[in-house]
């Protein structure tokens, strides 16, 4: 399962419902772990996203699809480039949230 580390701005967002993607850029390490992703049409994959590095800091276990395009300025996006999108469509999971 893949586990993507997350600023605790955005990641308080996805907990609350108000952040419905998450964005990485286009880049060889991420084309590695999220490219296949992108191929054909809605692959559904779970996928953590984690507030720090540790196994004990806060995550979200989430059910998601991804594809390629510009993201929301919003929710941490610059205008006019391309990420890849992790579109959280089901937050399964919350971990170690106080």
């Amino acid at each position: 399962m893949l586990v993507l580390p997350i600023k605790k701005q955005w990641f308080d967002m996805i907990i609350s419902g108000e952040k419905k993607e998450e964005y990485r850029e286009i880049k060889p390490y991420y084309d590695k772990r999220l490219g296949y992703l992108t191929e054909g049409t809605g692959k559904i994959t779970t996928i953590i996203l984690r507030n720090g590095y540790s196994h004990k800091s806060p995550a979200v276990k989430c059910k998601c699809t991804v594809e390629i395009g510009e993201g929301k300025k919003e929710w941490g996006a610059d205008p006019d480039i391309n990420y890849y999108i992790i579109k959280i469509i089901e937050i399964m999971e919350v971990q170690n949230v106080n």
